[in-house]
């Protein structure tokens, strides 16, 4: 599978972090895992990179594939 190009927004920022991700499940389940506990999420790239996000601050998450395909976004129920 390619890797994904994934951007988050953080809230009241207008900041976006973006990072390349191998597998977007893992990812999901990390981000839902993190917004459902209220916690950090954080995050490894494909270059090996760590990044935090506080859950309460993610505003949304999109995906697409590293290569320019479509994309598929989320964000926390408010």
């Amino acid at each position: 599978m390619p890797n994904m190009k994934v951007r988050i927004g953080i809230a009241d920022t207008g900041k976006v972090v973006e990072i390349e991700v191998e597998d977007v499940e893992a990812f999901q389940t990390e981000v839902e895992r993190a917004v459902a506990d209220g916690g950090l999420a954080w995050f490894i790239d494909t270059k090996g990179r760590t990044v935090g996000v506080p859950a309460q601050s993610i505003s949304f998450v999109e995906i697409e594939a590293a290569e320019g395909g479509p994309s598929v976004g989320f964000a926390p129920a408010m």
